[in-house]
């Protein structure tokens, strides 16, 4: 093992800091029509009449509400109650519940489908404010996510929920999430965030019924979605579970791994502890062996089925991997893991963090030339991936030193 500790936590604090919660504060918060500016460019040129996105929204407000939470700085329960303020009086579907996708610059619904995806960070969200403020309405909010979804969205046959419906929460054509991913009826990247939403949930709201389904999602992510031979998600599926795509992802391979281990143990199932722990080693170990770039360093982002990789290193799976890397050195105390860990911090920190404007490019190129014409800020860029991660590894290096 060659890293330091202390100073992995020093970095990481001083990053979470002054420079992702800093940019955040900075310039994304719209002060005059509330929530936050939709689009900001690499360097920092805004545009104030841009669409705004509930993902975002609810990210942020996840993000501030924690940041809070982990450091007392009442700065940043300041930004988490901006947030939970503009999603309760704009993205709320007041007349048929559950959260609109997407609203104009000022607050008027342009989507307003029931993306379930979108409808799991809006839990995630309101459920991380309560613990942070104890406002009562914001747990309640989420448990009405929480009844919609297995009221609308639940596939009773098959079990797993289906990834869109309109506004009505009735049944949709297009079911896509984003216009790379494919028309199907379930995905692994929405049941994650579920499992992820359903975990953060059961920390404040005790409930036998959330505990059941917790259980049947932990059991869906091993036995459905995972491929029990390679320790890799499947990507897609019809509703009979059917995968419908070869395709690799490992920034979801090494998020999953630590999201899949988190929700066993926030669940307390002593069974689903020890099945999850071992799925976690080996989707960790599957991506330290395949994933990892040995040449240029960060972790790959995605593979096809015919073996051609990404050219490009997103901000997203890096995160991810600091987080998962490290999870899997807790548990197996193997001190590669530990040392992978740091190692996609060193790349983290020589190529994607923007030391002239601030905060993480969007991506990197293979040898780490950031791509500058993708934006700092938009409906999918966030301080989410990389505000956890270094919350994450702040609490784990903490437990590791003491």
């Amino acid at each position: 093992m060659h890293t330091d500790l202390q100073k992995y936590y020093s970095e990481v604090q001083e990053e979470l800091e002054n420079d992702i919660l800093a940019y955040w504060m900075k310039y994304a918060v719209d002060r005059e029509n509330g929530g936050f500016f939709g689009f900001i460019a690499s360097d920092n040129q805004i545009n104030e009449t841009a669409d705004k996105g509930c993902i975002l929204n609810s990210r942020i407000l996840w993000t501030f509400s924690t940041a809070y939470k982990t450091t007392g700085n009442k700065e940043y329960l300041k930004i988490a109650e901006h947030a939970y303020e503009f999603l309760v009086k704009f993205f709320w579907d007041h007349e048929f519940s559950g959260l609109y996708w997407m609203v104009d610059y000022k607050g008027n619904p342009i989507n307003t489908r029931k993306q379930i995806y979108n409808i799991a960070f809006g839990i995630y969200g309101l459920s991380e404010y309560f613990s942070a403020t104890g406002d009562n309405t914001s747990l309640e909010l989420a448990i009405k996510l929480f009844e919609e979804i297995e009221a609308k969205a639940y596939d009773k046959e098959n079990k797993g929920y289906f990834e869109a419906l309109t506004r009505e929460w009735q049944p949709i054509d297009d079911l896509r999430l984003s216009d790379k991913d494919m028309n199907e009826k379930k995905s692994m990247n929405t049941h994650l965030h579920i499992l992820e939403a359903y975990t953060n949930l059961l920390r404040v709201w005790e409930s036998d019924k959330l505990r059941f389904k917790l259980k049947e999602l932990i059991e869906i992510t091993i036995d459905k979605i995972i491929d029990p031979e390679r320790f890799q998600f499947k990507l897609f599926f019809d509703e009979f579970w059917n995968p419908k795509s070869g395709d690799i992802s490992y920034g979801h391979d090494i998020e999953g791994s630590w999201l899949l281990f988190e929700a066993a143990e926030v669940l307390g199932n002593e069974e689903l502890i020890k099945r999850s722990k071992q799925v976690a080693i080996e989707m960790a170990q599957k991506v330290f062996d395949d994933g990892i770039d040995r040449e240029f360093g960060g972790l790959i982002n995605e593979k096809n089925e015919h073996g051609h990789k990404d050219p490009y290193k997103a901000w997203w799976p890096q995160a991810e991997a600091l987080v998962g890397f490290l999870n899997a050195y807790e548990l197996t105390r193997k001190d590669y893991f530990l040392d992978a860990s740091y190692d996609m911090w060193d790349f983290t920190k020589q190529y994607l963090i923007d030391k002239t404007h601030g905060e993480w490019y969007w991506r990197v190129s293979t040898d780490g030339k950031a791509d500058c014409s993708m934006p700092k800020v938009e409906p999918w860029k966030c301080p989410y991936h990389n505000g956890r991660a270094c919350v994450e590894i702040m609490s784990r290096l903490n437990k590791l030193m003491k």
